[in-house]
């Protein structure tokens, strides 16, 4: 489904991994700094719980409702007009979120970025697999992955200092010259490729795609406050599964499909996947709330929140490169299998939060999170993208790139609306107030239960990469028995 790049000189190769790293990096540097600013604009802009989570839903569901027609629109324009536009993009988008007077065109502008920052990062995973040998793929994608932590790290830190000396609408105005930065080394160093030509868009994919999911994340996150059996609750549910459904119709029968579902009979594509996903849904769900936990219950400053809210980031890094490494040269299922064990304990330590949790009591609890990915996502990223032959690099990337944004965006819209509905229930039906008015008791009760619920996750996670390990030892078993 993609065209193959001409291998560039080897001196050159770490300067396109540096302009691919900084469109990665952006993105993630934006989702960590838009999370430090929730609790504000819950008071800024007066607005609840379930509406402020889409500050983040808005930007990640783009991201992952467009990021197949970015991958076809690659293969169609070529690769880097595709990453400079979507920075250019990207960087009008954060003037005006910070502009943005009202939480309405606050969530329009977020949909502006991340239109481009899908643009500049879909297809970055299949050119840095493309750019490197085989034999430096899971180093070269620890890296990236360990770009994607250090905007985890930066966002936080720089957001929580910029809300508490200027405002929170300079976490946004930042993103510009970031984006600038990126832009000027993808035009000097991202190889030029060649379109394929004339090839017909699936529009219909396209926007099947997009509305299902639409559709799923809207039941999901209002269907909290508005009652999951209620008519439209029900409606939205019905449109998601049925659009979603003619989508996987549409797609397997139209010529030129926006996805290629073929490559989803390869099972250690799918199961790679698969547990990428699950893993993202865990992360995006659980660290959704600790900027409310910091600040309304450990009453912390912003800067101090925004140094916790990276420290998961900043192991997520540290552990990312050693595990990409260790993954060329060891069974990538053994070292991902003990990043889920490790992700799985960082579950069960933030159940044990308190309201009286010291500083570094919390960082002891969330550090195995940050590890736990870090060991689980470069062994996986190298499974995934070298499960594919090298004309579906392109494919593999942009699945690749759906899996983290739909795993985040399912987690922080159903986890999001777990917490909600639990710490209402612990509340009592006589509270009234937003769920982050609700008592400290109450909101630690539903992070108890949403930790529970996202061990769960891990342990089917783990669950399917003992199976893919077995799996494999049965194959090798097999090859070795054959005459």
């Amino acid at each position: 489904m993609t065209k193959t790049i001409s291998a560039p000189p080897i001196d050159r190769k770490w300067l396109i991994f540096a302009a691919l790293g900084s469109g990665v990096f952006l993105a993630s540097f934006n989702i960590g700094i838009a999370n430090v600013i929730l609790p504000t604009l819950v008071v800024e802009f007066n607005v609840d719980f379930a509406l402020v989570q889409w500050v983040l839903l808005s930007f990640t569901l783009t991201q992952t409702a467009i990021s197949p027609a970015v991958g076809r629109l690659g293969d169609m324009l070529g690769h880097k007009p595709i990453f400079l536009w979507g920075t250019i993009a990207f960087a009008l988008g954060s003037i005006l979120a910070g502009l943005a007077p009202n939480i309405e065109l606050l969530l329009a502008f977020r949909v502006v970025q991340a239109v481009g920052g899908a643009f500049a990062i879909a297809l970055s995973m299949g050119i840095v697999t493309e750019t490197f040998p085989p034999s430096e793929r899971g180093k070269a994608l620890g890296l990236f992955s360990a770009s994607v932590s250090a905007g985890g790290v930066a966002g936080p830190l720089l957001g929580g200092v910029l809300l508490d000396l200027l405002s929170w609408r300079w976490t946004f105005f930042v993103g510009f010259p970031l984006s600038c930065i990126s832009l000027v080394l993808a035009w000097l160093y991202l190889p030029k490729d060649r379109p394929r030509g004339k090839e017909r868009f699936d529009w219909t994919g396209a926007v099947t795609f997009s509305l299902g999911l639409l559709a799923l994340m809207l039941f999901l996150t209002v269907g909290e406050s508005r009652g999951y059996g209620s008519p439209p609750m029900i409606g939205l549910l019905a449109i998601a599964l049925f659009t979603l459904a003619f989508f996987i119709h549409t797609e397997r029968r139209v010529q030129e499909p926006l996805l290629d579902l073929t490559i989803f009979r390869n099972p250690e594509f799918s199961l790679s996947l698969s547990t990428r996903l699950i893993s993202f849904i865990v992360l995006g769900g659980v660290t959704l709330i600790f900027p409310f936990y910091l600040t309304n219950l450990l009453a912390l400053e912003p800067s101090i929140v925004g140094l916790l809210l990276a420290v998961t980031y900043f192991f997520f890094g540290m552990a990312s490169p050693i595990a990409g490494t260790l993954s060329d040269r060891f069974s990538y299922h053994i070292i991902a299998g003990a990043g889920l064990v490790m992700l799985g304990i960082g579950c069960y330590t933030v159940s044990t939060l308190t309201a009286e949790t010291s500083i570094l009591g919390f960082i002891l609890r969330v550090t195995p999170l940050g590890l736990g990915m870090g060991l689980f996502q470069s062994p996986n990223n190298s499974a995934v993208m070298g499960s594919v032959p090298r004309a579906r690099l392109g494919v593999a990337s942009g699945l690749n790139t759906i899996g983290r944004t739909l795993g985040r965006t399912s987690g922080v819209a159903a986890l999001g609306a777990l917490w909600a509905g639990r710490v209402s229930h612990y509340a009592g039906p006589e509270f009234s107030g937003g769920v982050t008015e609700a008592a400290a008791a109450a909101q630690i009760a539903g992070l108890r239960d949403v930790s529970y619920v996202a061990l769960a996750f891990v342990i089917l996670g783990l669950a399917l990469s003992v199976w893919g390990l077995l799996k494999d030892k049965a194959a090798a078993q097999t090859d070795n028995d054959s005459p």
